[in-house]
């Protein structure tokens, strides 16, 4: 078997700290040469924040007691030699889970209590309010304190037939997905809304993010984990019982959380759990095998993907064997079959992705500092063509010579006006941007949305609304898509003017696209659709989770705006940068030619020196601009090495 996930997982954590290392030694080696510009030093900062801070998110998503936490302990947490997180017969996690690493916080464990269903906040608002959480601390050198802390998340209450129906639990229309009611006629719900675990484990360190969700029934009544949570994860795994199949609940999380939920078939991968049911010791291991491929194909048909989606696993299995150190055992497993394919789907599309990010930006990079290292090459032989043609010259030349240049310098500083004018009408439209991205705009999209699910009884006319609202919304980047395209149009008009008026070399780069903020929105809006049909047509009913859906509509729909604001705002500081650079360097220049004229008239000897000086900072130049491109090319190198490596897995995957 391949390398396992883990090691795989760790192998991509070291490059991604030795890059983010480097990025950072070459801002300090630019910083001191002055080659550091805002639009460049914007631009390292980014792909360094993004390269260190990078998420991996890998979901685990099933109906209840198929083994998912037991699945987790055995892929992440082995190394405990015991169960971290609880995985005993029955319902265990019972609100999602989601563990990773923040620096900032020390190990604990957060549960957020179901009632704050009963308030109109999202989950993401109830984040920002780390008092609402009841915190647990966690000692990460002890097992058995860790273990015993973890299994709140599995902790329920009781409560009326009232009390679950406003906390989503209940439906008279559903009486299938209803908890059953005790001797009292009280019914068992969660009593944690949602878990944060945060640990030093030696993968979550590195960027690794698992959320653990829980059946049908939970995950239906909180819209946040299938409209943001699940379709932003990198990769889900949906677990299924080997001795059940498919059931109609699984199906039902399936279709209608799942399917279709990713363009990349690698990131759905469906595991088979619980194939030690199907060991028999009547049965020969090729009839066992046998029955196992036939459950899987016939899996692989009924959720309509390819055969080898399907990965059987025994969990339990797997996690006793590397406990127990047993190779046979492992094997037996499955387990590492599921590690490999994780390794190469997941982190393969991870390392695409980053590397193919980071490659364009350090490529940006590249081309905007070598146009500064161009207009000081370009100025040194201006001045060398210069002072070489003062020799042999009489005093009077060569103070008409200054005369000139200072009378150029005056003439370029009235040019200034023309400069500040196209920064204001720049600055204008960029206005007009932010405001099409702003709070107030999504603010009035929601409002209208809301209005109409907020309309007593059945929303007959919902879906309209949805697709009226995200018709708006698509048009609105559009809008902003047209007025960068008119920014980038006036930008290089402006460009050409100046640089035909005072020799610049400005160069208006493309505007960025706003093509995959549309298809992000479009994905919203698919997650959405699931909630419109008539399965849900009386929970739509109910104020309270309608309002929670268009609260987990505006967080999505505000992440993406804030993102391409982000690249609206770094193009914007790319033209600005790019203007400043050559005024800072002409406005330089014109010092350093009176000065040499100054040096010139004051000795005789001061002309050959000057040029002397001027051949000297050229070499400089030009090591400088060597070194550069050694420093960007080691990165580029290191970069296609690592999409280099994993196209082939993701071609195997």
């Amino acid at each position: 078997m391949g390398t396992s996930f883990n090691e795989k997982f760790d192998q991509h954590g070291t490059w991604r700290r030795e890059f983010a290392l480097r990025l950072k030694l070459l801002a300090e080696w630019m910083k001191d040469h002055e080659l550091l510009d805002a639009a460049v030093e914007e631009r390292l900062r980014r792909l360094e924040a993004r390269v260190r801070s990078d998420k991996v998110i890998v979901a685990f998503v099933a109906e209840f007691s198929r083994g998912k936490s037991e699945l987790i302990n055995a892929i992440f947490f082995a190394g405990y030699g015991r169960r971290i997180m609880p995985a005993s017969a029955g319902r265990t996690t019972m609100c999602p889970t989601e563990m990773g690493y923040e620096a900032d916080i020390p190990p604990c464990l957060r549960l957020l209590p179901i009632e704050t269903r009963l308030q109109p906040q999202s989950l993401m608002e109830w984040r920002m309010a780390p008092e609402k959480w009841v915190r647990i601390d966690l000692d990460v050198n002890d097992p058995k304190q860790l273990a015993a802390a973890l299994e709140k998340v599995a902790e329920t209450r009781r409560v009326t037939e009232a009390e679950a129906k406003a906390l989503g639990f209940w439906q008279r229309e559903a009486p299938d997905d209803n908890p059953m009611a005790d001797a009292q006629g009280l019914l068992e719900v969660p009593r944690w809304r949602h878990a944060l675990i945060n640990i030093a484990h030696p993968l979550l360190k590195q960027g690794l993010v698992i959320l653990d969700t829980p059946g049908l029934n939970a995950i239906g009544a909180e819209p946040e984990l299938t409209v943001s949570l699940i379709p932003q994860a990198h990769a889900v795994v949906f677990l299924l019982g080997a001795d059940t199949g498919v059931t109609k609940s699984d199906l039902s999380i399936w279709r209608e959380h799942l399917a279709g939920g990713s363009t990349d078939a690698s990131t759905r991968l469906v595991v088979l759990n619980k194939i030690d049911t199907l060991w028999d010791a009547l049965s020969s291991p090729e009839q066992i095998e046998q029955q196992i491929e036939r459950q899987r194909g016939s899996t692989a048909e009924i959720l309509g993907i390819a055969r080898h989606q399907v990965i059987p696993v025994s969990a339990q299995k797997g996690l006793v064997a590397k406990v127990t150190d047993d190779p046979a055992l492992l094997a037996l497993s499955c387990l590492p079959a599921l590690e490999d394919a994780l390794a190469k789907g997941i982190l393969g599309q991870r390392q695409k992705s980053l590397g193919s990010a980071v490659a364009s930006g350090i490529s940006d990079l590249r081309i905007e500092t070598g146009r500064v290292i161009h207009i000081r090459r370009r100025d040194l032989t201006e001045q060398m063509m210069e002072l070489k043609g003062l020799r042999g010259k009489n005093s009077a030349v060569i103070k008409n010579m200054r005369s000139r240049i200072a009378q150029e310098q005056v003439e370029f500083d009235l040019g200034g006006a023309k400069i500040h004018a196209v920064r204001f009408v720049h600055l204008k439209l960029l206005r007009e941007l932010f405001s099409l991205l702003g709070p107030a705009v999504l603010k009035k999209e929601m409002l209208e949305l809301t209005q109409v699910l907020q309309q007593k009884g059945l929303k007959l006319g919902v879906k309209r609304a949805y697709g009226s609202t995200f018709d708006s919304l698509r048009a609105n980047l559009k809008n902003v898509q047209s007025i960068s395209t008119e920014i980038q149009c006036m930008l290089a008009a402006t460009f050409r003017q100046l640089n035909a008026e005072h020799g610049f070399s400005l160069q208006a780069t493309g505007e960025p696209s706003m093509a995959g903020y549309l298809h992000d929105l479009d994905m919203v809006e698919k997650s959405h659709l699931q909630y419109l049909g008539v399965g849900n047509a009386f929970r739509l009913a109910q104020s309270e989770f309608s309002d929670r859906l268009v609260r987990a509509l505006a967080t999505r729909v505000r992440v993406i705006h804030e993102a391409a604001l982000g690249d609206i705002e770094l193009w914007s500081k790319s033209a600005a940068a790019q203007l400043d650079a050559q005024l800072r360097e002409r406005r330089r220049n014109f010092g350093r030619r009176l000065e040499a004229i100054d040096r010139i008239q004051q000795a005789a000897g001061g002309l050959d020196d000057r040029i002397g000086e001027i051949q000297l900072q050229g070499d400089t130049l030009n090591q400088l601009d060597a070194k550069l491109k050694e420093l960007t090319e080691y990165l580029m190198t290191a970069t296609r090495s690592v999409v280099a490596e994993a196209m082939p897995e993701l071609e195997r995957a």
